[in-house]
């Protein structure tokens, strides 16, 4: 005879057999049948964090990493609104999550018994779907319902634009099988959707490419993005045959080197937060582009998003393949339902002879007497020397023309980056220990940036050239709510990967439960930017000239986190200066194993101060010709 909860513990199996074979489960009483089935299940690997919130954005990093769907298993009441944060995170990031929210049967509801809220699509728009699976299954109708939704939820969870769904779980007592009572697991039908990636007619290609011909100046942005090899092979195909400038935050990954083990494509360029900070008209009717083709998610870039919108192209293209498409630039004419890969490889192929010119990467700026050099009082940044944006080029087709500002705006901020960021005199901040940081990051690391300014810091200076770290940040919502779990999450999934995040105070001590559970991460490393305060408002015109900023803005706080090493047993590196800065982070870096914590001691204000002298210096020490 088959136990009442049987179509319960089916779930499990129509999981495993659909590729969902990890779960984060927080305990509790109502979810017992669920917990328990999914426990015994042989294929599934469980993980049980106690606080929701922490295990949401948990499941968030290992579904991230793996780029595969992850369950998450909670009790009855705010149980589930505690998972809302990484829901949305999820839900933005287009990361697939199975959530399954235990809940009281539907007659309890509004009844003012325990642990009872309503939950029935509790997530709102912020999931993809909601699913309730029926309170009795005691019917064979039933039972093929519930197994049907379960597939349908996690079809719907993975299928393009990937997301979060939410299937609602009511359970009567009992919870718990008998002392000696084996669960069986199916046999269950499961509904599987295969997935497909449209194509252009080649009429649409052939308009496509005629308009691409016709137009001199075209540039290619691009968003949020996991790393993709066949992605950056075709971009680069594409940025080569058509001479075009490609744009991308840190977060983009188009930093990765080649396949060929070469450098960065010289076209793919990153410093755009530094040179269109520059106050120069010139400069930036040079870069202006009358087609913009995009793909991915958001951008960090506020100096970019603004400077799209003002300077808005003629025709802007959206590459995504299905799913709601948004309009960041108040310029989107016609949305191209291809994947990006497969568009750039398309547009690339019989080009009819486009010429390339020659290439000119970051390795061609300035050298000698005509590179910029700090002053011997190192108060200012003398100017670097005057490029002419505008003049024509010899030999240089229109295409290559527009081309060429882009080249040379990204080699002079590249120039200027290192100069300033290896100043003799500056005092011990957060913004260069970022810089030398992300010098020594091990090759191969998973990057992960926490919200408010770390994400910044990184975004400006960027990786070495030819660095093969692969960067994560939770941008969808832009929240520091998870930033610490998240990374955690990465941690488990890719035990042989190191993954370092970089995070400033009030992200991490919002997000210790992210170590509150019983597995090991000895590839973990934590780079703590504690300055006490919430630094970032400091930065922003606005809340930094407000009387009230201390107060109401900034976010004082006296923790350290040695306590915080301890308790979780985080091997802890405390520095406070710049040498003890460099004596740290090799051995802080090293492969020994143990999670490690580095935690930078700074001041807000000389913080603030340094990075206001950097925004002064890029803004003066460019100029064009008059």
């Amino acid at each position: 005879m088959s136990s009442s909860l049987q179509a319960v513990h089916n779930i499990p199996e129509i999981c495993a057999q659909l590729g969902v074979t990890d779960v984060v489960l927080s305990p509790g009483s109502r979810c017992a049948p669920l917990t328990i089935a999914f426990a015994r299940h042989p294929a599934i690997t469980v993980r049980t964090v106690p606080d929701e919130r922490a295990a949401a954005f948990i499941g968030l990093g290992l579904a991230q990493a793996q780029r595969r769907a992850v369950a998450l298993v909670c009790t009855s009441g705010t149980a589930g609104l505690n998972y809302a944060p990484a829901v949305a995170e999820a839900f933005f990031q287009q990361i697939p999550l199975v959530v399954f929210t235990a809940d009281r049967p539907p007659e309890w509801i509004d009844q003012l018994d325990g642990q009872t809220i309503r939950q029935t699509d509790l997530y709102g728009r912020h999931a993809k779907g909601s699913f309730t699976f029926p309170a009795d299954t005691s019917h064979p109708d039933a039972q093929w319902h519930a197994a049907r939704l379960v597939s349908e939820a996690i079809n719907l969870a993975q299928q393009f634009p990937a997301g979060p769904v939410q299937l609602n779980v009511p359970l009567r007592e009992p919870f718990y099988p008998k002392l000696d009572e084996e669960l069986v697991f199916g046999p269950v039908k499961v509904m599987r959707e295969l997935p497909s990636r449209p194509q252009l007619p080649a009429a649409s290609l052939r308009e496509l490419r005629d308009t691409l011909r016709a137009t001199s100046r075209v540039l290619v942005v691009a968003g949020q993005h996991p790393d993709e090899v066949p992605l950056r092979l075709a971009l680069r195909e594409f940025a080569t045959a058509w001479q075009v400038p490609v744009v991308g935050d840190l977060i983009a990954n188009l930093h990765q080197p080649a396949a060929t083990g070469h450098n960065q494509h010289p076209r793919f360029m990153g410093r755009q937060d530094v040179f269109l900070a520059v106050p120069e008209t010139g400069l930036k009717e040079a870069l202006r582009p009358e087609l913009l083709i995009t793909f991915g998610q958001s951008l960090i870039s506020k100096a970019l998003k603004l400077y799209l919108r003002q300077h808005r192209p003629a025709q802007h293209w959206h590459i995504q393949q299905a799913g709601a498409v948004a309009d960041t630039f108040q310029s989107l004419k016609q949305v191209i339902r291809m994947e990006p890969a497969d568009f750039f490889a398309a547009l690339s192929a019989d080009n009819e002879g486009i010429a390339s010119p020659k290439e000119t990467d970051a390795s061609s700026a300035p050298t000698g007497p005509e590179r910029n050099v700090l002053a011997a009082d190192a108060t200012r940044v003398a100017p670097r020397p005057r490029l002419n944006w505008l003049a024509p080029v010899e030999a240089d087709t229109a295409k290559a023309a527009y081309l060429r500002p882009w080249l040379a705006a990204e080699n002079w901020a590249t120039g200027f980056l290192a100069e300033f960021m290896q100043r003799p005199d500056q005092p011990f901040n957060e913004f260069t220990t970022i810089f030398r940081a992300l010098q020594q990051l091990p090759d191969g690391a998973a990057l992960h940036l926490a919200n408010s300014m770390a994400v910044r810091y990184a975004n400006i200076l960027g990786l070495p050239a030819g660095h093969g770290a692969e960067v994560f940040a939770n941008r969808g919502t832009s929240g520091i709510d998870g930033c610490t779990s998240t990374a955690v999450g990465a941690a488990l999934a890719q035990p042989n990967r190191p993954v370092v995040l970089i995070t400033g105070d009030v992200a991490f001590f919002y997000d210790r439960n992210a170590f509150w559970h019983n597995y090991p991460l000895p590839n973990l490393r934590v780079i703590l930017l504690n300055n006490h305060a919430g630094g970032i408002f400091r930065l922003i015109d606005g809340p930094r000239q407000q009387p009230e900023l201390e107060e109401l803005f900034e976010t004082h706080q006296p923790l350290a986190a040695a306590n915080t090493a301890r308790d979780f047993g985080l091997r802890y590196f405390p520095v406070s200066s710049f040498a003890e800065l460099e004596a740290a982070l090799p051995v802080f870096l090293s492969a020994q194993d143990g999670a490690a914590l580095l935690e930078v001691f700074t001041d807000s204000k000389t913080n603030a101060e340094f990075f206001e002298q950097y925004r002064t210096f890029v803004r003066t020490s460019f100029a064009l010709p008059a």
